[in-house]
């Protein structure tokens, strides 16, 4: 029997993730509902986790990239008194603590983690050595030594503070680890500390009040799922809009620079359009785009 490809659908569905569930498996979960051809995801949450995950579909995978660069936030709830294995309350303990921070304490702190900074990755991340995942190395009980990476913090701020836990809000940009966070922030408090809780509320464009639960999926029909999906063109909201001429159009869609109407620095990375449909990704040329990756929607 000839294998199912499919169906041709193209566009955004934001599901609201629960915890205990991989995004991967949120990913087939929406797949296998709507019958697609194609499906990705924007920006992995750990299996614990909650909120914004954006879900691809066909054509609307070739935007990824440009969602994964965006700003996201958090809020999200550390745990004081013990460090963890996987720096969040799934993890062994490694190691305790009695000391436990005031909230002035951890509002002094905050400046330390914000702007540029560099991060340690959690030992049990999708971070690659040599090839393999860390949380592969660190299942078969291999130690494993991951280099501290840039990170761009634009806020972290304290929304709740108890004796045991507090509660946090960070915007960030791409590869941030919240996790790792919380770890070095306890670190520094001489609290040590863990994720207890952890909340995605955006992505971009893409807010969680917003989000398609993820335990509707199985309950609605295929009109249902779809009614609900964003077009291709809303994960660019941050890219300046060009519109291409008639002649222009063509050429884009043959892969080759072609007309647009509109303003951009040259060079700059813009998205093109002809009557409200999305034609490519390219660079500005002036007066031209060379488009980079072409929308093939039928």
């Amino acid at each position: 029997m000839a294998r199912k490809k499919g169906r041709e659908i193209h566009g955004w569905l934001i599901v609201d993730k629960p915890a205990g569930i991989g995004s991967t498996d949120v990913v087939s979960k929406v797949r296998w509902a709507l019958d697609a051809k194609k499906a990705g995801h924007a920006g992995t949450l750990d299996p614990d986790a909650t909120g914004v995950l954006a879900v691809a579909l066909g054509e609307a995978t070739k935007t990824v990239p440009i969602l994964t660069e965006a700003l996201k936030a958090y809020e999200f709830t550390v745990n004081w008194g013990a460090e963890t294995a996987t720096d969040d309350a799934s993890g062994q303990v490694l190691e305790r603590s009695d000391q436990r921070p005031g909230a002035d304490a951890i509002r002094a702190a905050l400046p330390e983690f914000t702007g540029d900074i560099m991060q340690v990755p959690p030992a049990v991340s999708a971070v690659k050595v040599e090839g393999a995942r860390a949380y592969d190395l660190a299942r078969e009980g291999e130690a494993v030594e991951l280099a501290a990476r840039p990170l761009w913090v634009e806020e972290l701020e304290l929304l709740r503070a108890d004796k045991d836990s507090a509660d946090l809000r960070m915007v960030c940009g791409k590869g941030g680890y919240v996790r790792a966070i919380a770890r070095d922030l306890g670190r520094r408090l001489g609290c040590l500390g863990h994720v207890a809780s952890l909340r995605r509320i955006w992505s971009g464009p893409f807010e969680a009040g917003d989000g398609f639960a993820f335990d509707r999926i199985d309950r609605a029909n295929q009109a249902e799922i779809e009614a609900a999906l964003l077009p291709l063109q809303s994960a660019l909201a941050d890219l300046p809009e060009m519109r291409a001429t008639e002649i222009g159009a063509t050429r884009i869609l043959n892969g080759n620079p072609g007309q647009v109407l509109g303003h951009a620095e040259f060079g700059e990375e813009v998205w093109v359009s002809r009557a409200g449909r999305a034609l490519c990704i390219g660079r500005y040329l002036g007066g031209e785009v060379q488009p980079s990756r072409v929308f093939n929607l039928g």
